[in-house]
């Protein structure tokens, strides 16, 4: 006869996942080093960032979180950033014009109160970085999306900005590596790409 499988809720929960669930069996100890999202009760787990995409989101912080606590939001690093309770997305840079009110919004930051979600394009995310976040954000009324990418051989970077209207995101600002990026919205911020590699 043989023995059942033993539990393992990365696998028994798939399209199942909630923020309940998350709560109960995140981290998962075999995966000490991941990064757990989710959409529609799908889990998504990848590794943590790689050290230059890594060093350029502390970097990113340095250089436009006091224009934006100035102009009256706050910029924290990655938070779950909640959608439904079997959705949330884990941006790599996060603006909010409100803070949460509850120790469970703490944990579980809902999407109304994103003014700006940041997200390094990492290669083995590629396809969730560029399309489905955006799209996800887009689709939740989250006013401004901003997309970086470092190739740090090259010494590359790219800044994207993207404003929410009429339901799709448009392009407002953009720079590569050795042009200024500037925008007042939706706070002010200039800054060179180039300082975002290490």
């Amino acid at each position: 006869m043989a023995m059942p499988a033993a539990f393992d809720p990365l696998i028994d929960f798939d399209g199942l996942w909630t923020i309940r669930l998350a709560e109960q069996f995140l981290p998962d100890p075999r995966l000490p080093a991941a990064r757990y999202e989710c959409v529609n009760g799908r889990l998504v787990v990848s590794p943590t960032e790689a050290y230059t995409n890594s060093w350029g989101e502390s970097k990113l912080l340095r250089l436009i979180g006091d224009a934006g606590e100035a102009a009256g939001f706050y910029v924290s690093g990655s938070v779950n950033l909640t959608f439904q309770p079997g959705t949330w997305i884990q941006p790599d840079v996060t603006v909010l014009h409100s803070l949460p009110d509850t120790e469970e919004q703490d944990t579980w930051v809902p999407v109304s109160l994103c003014s700006m979600a940041v997200e390094f394009i990492s290669p083995g995310n590629r396809r969730t970085d560029l399309v489905n976040k955006p799209a996800m954000c887009a689709g939740a009324g989250v006013p401004f999306f901003l997309r970086v990418e470092i190739v740090r051989r090259l010494r590359h970077a790219s800044v994207e900005l993207y404003k929410l209207v009429d339901g799709g995101y448009v392009t407002l600002a953009r720079a590569v590596a050795g042009q200024p990026f500037e925008t007042d919205e939706p706070f002010p911020m200039r800054f060179d790409p180039a300082q975002l590699v290490p």
